[in-house]
């Protein structure tokens, strides 16, 4: 069983109404203690993420007003979310846990983080409900100790990966691959190395398709020994800021794709959340809790 990186930051002082659902990522932990796939000893708490990490993606203005509460209040109303201690600890941990998860999946094959995937966190701003960008560090990470050679961004949440774009732009040993909404959030894109921007309302037989016709050649071009996966479950049907048209069957068949695609080339593979605003938090729990089955039934098999 892969260990999840996970960690009691979960909450958050939010005005009352705001979209951003922090309740999912304790209810997954619990499900999947619930319905067994995971025991207590499979989660670890990753601790925080040291400086030297943050600074090889963010810029010390950046970091200095993130870590000392003084961004401005046009920043935050970018960020979408009230700068505070707890903010800047959840913000700390996740990061750390995607490195960690990075580290594992380099050992086990696969592994999995319980948040993560703060894709809009540019060098030097956070949008988006993105203060660092936890797949960015984590990449940098793996390129500094010489743990990679060339990564691979599979990013299937339906919001563009807009901050990991700009900020590998100039990174040939970082491939960033998007496909989301076309129509959607964040309105002025940044340039992938790949993007596929999907028609409003595109159901599961056409996703799947485009993704099977995307994703093995990609691999076979890039060549990577690393991947990292944005699994968003905002392609649901049900979520309120997706505006795609995928069922549960359909996002979990999405994340099965893509585990076998990896595994077919045994290729380590670290898995963040990413998004999911379904009106109903069980939507949300469910399809998340399906990405882990699928990553577990990818661990047995290699």
């Amino acid at each position: 069983m892969p260990r999840l990186a996970t960690s009691d930051h979960y909450t958050l002082d939010l005005p009352a109404g705001h979209r951003f659902p922090i309740a999912k990522y304790g209810l997954i932990r619990e499900q999947l203690l619930w319905q067994g796939i995971a025991g207590p000893d499979d989660f670890y708490d990753p601790g925080f993420c040291p400086e030297e990490d943050i600074l090889r993606v963010h810029t010390d203005d950046y970091w200095r007003k993130v870590s000392t509460l003084q961004l401005s209040p046009a920043e935050v109303r970018r960020l979408g979310l009230p700068q505070s201690p707890q903010l800047l600890r959840r913000s700390l941990s996740s990061s750390a846990g995607t490195v960690q998860t990075a580290l594992a999946a380099l050992r086990d094959g696969v592994a999995l983080k319980l948040a993560g995937g703060t894709h809009h966190a540019f060098a030097d701003r956070g949008e988006g409900f993105c203060v660092l960008n936890d797949q960015a560090i984590a990449a940098r990470h793996l390129l500094a100790h010489g743990l990679a050679r060339q990564i691979l961004i599979v990013d299937l949440d339906v919001h563009q990966g807009d901050g990991t774009a700009a900020i590998f732009r100039d990174e040939p040993q970082v491939f960033t691959f998007s496909m989301h909404a076309g129509a959607n959030y964040p309105l002025r894109k940044e340039q992938s190395d790949l993007d596929v921007a999907l028609p409003l309302g595109t159901d599961d037989s056409e996703y799947l398709r485009i993704l099977a016709e995307i994703l093995p050649a990609l691999l076979a071009q890039v060549q990577p020994d690393f991947v990292f996966y944005q699994a968003g479950v905002d392609v649901l049907a049900t979520d309120k800021l997706g505006k795609l048209a995928l069922s549960q069957a359909g996002c979990r068949a999405r994340d099965a794709f893509v585990f076998a695609a990896v595994c077919a080339r045994n290729l380590p593979v670290a898995v963040t959340m990413g998004g999911g605003y379904s009106e109903r938090l069980s939507d949300i729990v469910d399809a998340h809790c399906n990405t882990f089955r699928e990553a577990f039934a990818l661990k047995y098999e290699r």
